[in-house]
């Protein structure tokens, strides 16, 4: 019966998904406005009460004089970038190499800035210290990703991401965070959001991944910093008329997700331990230091599909609906906890993971 029916379609019926906060469907904004006054006025052009009361909310949780919103990271990222860049006439900035920049922009930062990067560090590691220290090419801008997606979600320690702060300031670099993920990793450093933001000079966070809102994002720092990166909104065409279908959702939800990382946090780690626990199954990192954190297999994409798919029709339950191919005998996916997990029975959850063991196990037999 599984080979009838995709893993994504399969994922999609069911009842509980224990990844997230639910489906992204247009519910997601119905319950964001179910309270908003409809006859309230919205920004226009950026400008307007609702979104610079927003912004300054922002930036005070940030610990930076001035926010503006955009309508995505993407936008907002490459702007401070460009900003950085002109202010020291030097057309390099630094990241790791997997930053979003390099591998999900379509090579945007050079094509529409003529800004060249410079990658530091192993694929399969955080950067650290020695990493930046050693840059042999003058650069205007440093950033880092917090947590790093791509290999897990993994973290630097936070001593680490202060002598980097500190020996960016000694060498006249900006240090940059995408902070996409930033709340998530609070809990696991045990800091405010403005003590890790006091490290850098800008910082982009996002408001639908943890949070869970529509689209959106946030660049913090100086206020001239941020009336430059207005102008480069203008010109990118990020000012709608209107966005507040998307800051209005990214403040309710933020509101309503910002005191639960921990519990988040708490869920990601029991997690990864009963997937750790399965036949074939491991963790990366092996306990998670944010709400996300990648499960790696040892069988190929399509047994591991054919295995979810078949939980997914025998318990009502999903467990992810993407696997991705590591080597032509291993895979994996990727897991973040949210609202989610907390609509699932206990006896329910342990069963889920029976199976997936027992599956594995057969596989390997097979």
């Amino acid at each position: 019966m599984a080979e009838n029916i995709s893993l994504q379609d399969a994922y999609k019926q069911t009842k509980y998904q224990v990844n997230g906060h639910g489906p992204r469907n247009i519910q997601v904004l119905k319950e964001a406005f179910h309270e908003i006054d409809g006859q309230l006025e919205s920004e226009m052009y950026g400008k307007g009460k609702l979104i610079e009361d927003f912004q300054d909310k922002m930036a005070g949780i940030l610990g930076k004089e001035a926010a503006v919103f955009f309508p995505s990271g993407t936008m907002a990222q490459q702007i401070a970038m460009r900003i950085w860049c002109d202010r020291k006439g030097v057309k390099k900035v630094a990241y790791h190499p997997l930053c979003h920049l390099e591998i999900h922009e379509e090579n945007g930062l050079k094509e529409l800035h003529q800004i060249e990067s410079v990658l530091l560090a192993e694929k399969d590691r955080v950067i650290e210290f020695e990493d930046v220290a050693s840059l042999l090419e003058d650069v205007s801008c440093v950033l880092l990703e917090l947590p790093q997606r791509e290999i897990g979600g993994q973290l630097p320690e936070y001593e680490t991401l202060v002598k980097i702060s500190d020996y960016c300031k000694e060498q006249g670099i900006k240090l940059h965070l995408d902070g996409a993920r930033l709340f998530e990793i609070l809990p696991y450093y045990e800091k405010t959001a403005a003590e890790v933001c006091s490290l850098f000079d800008s910082v982009y966070i996002s408001f639908y991944k943890g949070i869970g809102g529509i689209a959106g994002a946030i660049l913090a720092g100086d206020e001239d910093f941020i009336e430059e990166s207005k102008v480069w909104k203008r010109r990118h065409g990020g000012d709608l008329i209107s966005l507040y279908p998307y800051y209005l959702s990214a403040d309710y939800y933020f509101d309503k997700r910002i005191n639960k990382m921990k519990g988040y946090y708490r869920t990601a780690k029991y997690v990864a331990w009963r997937y750790n626990s399965c036949f074939g199954v491991s963790t990366l990192p092996e306990e998670p230091v944010s709400n996300m954190f990648h499960v790696h297999f040892d069988a190929p994409k399509a047994e591991v599909e054919r295995i979810l798919t078949e939980i997914c029709l025998e318990t009502d339950i999903g467990l992810s609906s993407n696997v991705r191919e590591k080597t032509e005998t291993t895979s994996y996916y990727e897991v973040s906890m949210g609202d989610s997990f907390g609509k699932l029975y206990i006896d329910d959850f342990f069963n889920v993971f029976f199976l997936l063991d027992e599956k594995m196990k057969k596989a390997k037999r097979l």
